[in-house]
C-alpha cells in the first residue's frame, strides 16, 4: 500500500472519465488536494460533489482553459480518453490535447507527469511475448497517434523530475465489464473470433499504479506496460465467465465481427503483455493478478 505521506500535496487530473475520477476518488481519501479538467458538465458536477477542489469544464485542446486554473500542483495525470470521431478525434483529445497540457504545465514547477497510454501501439501478433522494447512502427493508425502522444512528453521531459508513461491493456472493472454484458446476452454467439489472448487490467490496479508513481521518487522515467499477470485466450475467458452465470460457453461468429475487426480477419493481434518493467521498477503487482480475481471481485459486489 502506497504510503499516503508520500503522496504529493496536490494533483492536476486531465480526463476524468473511468480511470480519472476513481483516481480522483483515491487521493481526496488519502488527504490529497485534486484538480481535474473534464468536458462533460455532470461529472464536472460530481467531481465537485466528492470534493475536488478545483473542477474545469472545457475542451482540452483549446487552451481557454489555462487561464481558470488558479492553483499550484505538484503532479499531473494524464488520463484523457479519444474525442471520438476516429483519427480526428484521436489526434484532438491526445496530441493536441498533450501539447496544450505541456504548455500549461511549462514554468509551474510540476515535478511529475504521467500519461495513460495504450497498448495497442504494438502491432505484434502471433502469440509473441511484448515487452516495452518492442517495435512500434507497425502500429495501426490510431496506435500511431497515441505514439506522437508519448513522443511529446519525451519531448518536453526537461520540465519535469520525473515522467512516466503506462501503456494499459485492456480495462475491465465496476460498471464496465463489457465482456461480461457480451457473454449474458450473446443468446449462444458472440461475434468475432476466440483464439487471440486478452490482456486485461483491472480498474483498480491502474489506479494503484498511478498512485505508486505519485509517491515514487526513484524509478527511471519512461515507459511501462501494465497488465495484470493472467493473459489467456479470449474463448478460455468467455468459457469460464459463462460457467459462472451457469450457461454453456457461447460460440464465436467471425462472420457476425465488426468491421474494423473483419480487417483484422475477425480478431484483434495474439500477443501476451509484459508487466515485468513496471513490477522491478515500482514494487507494483496486481491485486487482481487475472481475469478470474477480478470478475469474482465483481461478482461478489453484486453484479
Amino acid at each position: 500500500m502506497t504510503d499516503a505521506k508520500a503522496l504529493p500535496q496536490a494533483v492536476m487530473i486531465f480526463g476524468c472519465g473511468y480511470i480519472g475520477t476513481a483516481l480522483a476518488e483515491h487521493l481526496l481519501r488519502a488527504g490529497v488536494r485534486v484538480g481535474a479538467l473534464t468536458r462533460n458538465p455532470e461529472k464536472a458536477a460530481r467531481l465537485r460533489t466528492i470534493g475536488v477542489s478545483e473542477v474545469v469544464e472545457g475542451e482540452l485542446d483549446d487552451s481557454a482553459w489555462h487561464q481558470q486554473l488558479h492553483c499550484d500542483y505538484a503532479a499531473v495525470v494524464n488520463c484523457v480518453s479519444s474525442a471520438g470521431g476516429g483519427l480526428a478525434g484521436y489526434q484532438k483529445s491526445y496530441v493536441d490535447g498533450q501539447q496544450a497540457i505541456l504548455d500549461w504545465a511549462h514554468g509551474r514547477g510540476i515535478r511529475t507527469y504521467i500519461y495513460t497510454s495504450s497498448t495497442s501501439v504494438y502491432p505484434q501478433d502471433g502469440g509473441v511475448a511484448v515487452d516495452e522494447s518492442a517495435d512500434t512502427s507497425g502500429a495501426p493508425e490510431t496506435g500511431q497517434v497515441l505514439l506522437k502522444s508519448e513522443q511529446l512528453i519525451a519531448a518536453a521531459a526537461a520540465q519535469f523530475e520525473r515522467w512516466y508513461v503506462f501503456r494499459l491493456a485492456g480495462i475491465y472493472g465496476p460498471e464496465r465489464h463489457y465482456l461480461l454484458n457480451q457473454v449474458q446476452e450473446s443468446q449462444g454467439v458472440i461475434p468475432g473470433r476466440g483464439d487471440y489472448t486478452l490482456n486485461l487490467i483491472h480498474r483498480d490496479d491502474i489506479v494503484g499504479a498511478l498512485t505508486g508513481a505519485l509517491a515514487q521518487s526513484a524509478a527511471e522515467s519512461g515507459v511501462y506496460n501494465l497488465a495484470d499477470d493472467g493473459a489467456a485466450h479470449k474463448a478460455q475467458v468467455v468459457a469460464w465467465l459463462a460457467d459462472q452465470i451457469g450457461e454453456p460457453a457461447p460460440r464465436f461468429n467471425p462472420e457476425a465481427s465488426s468491421p474494423r475487426l473483419q480487417r483484422r480477419g475477425g480478431r484483434m493481434p495474439d500477443r501476451r503483455i509484459v508487466n515485468a518493467q513496471i513490477k522491478a521498477a515500482f514494487g507494483w503487482s496486481p491485486r487482481y493478478p487475472d481475469f478470474r480475481a477480478g470478475y469474482r471481485a465483481l461478482f461478489e459486489e453484486g453484479v
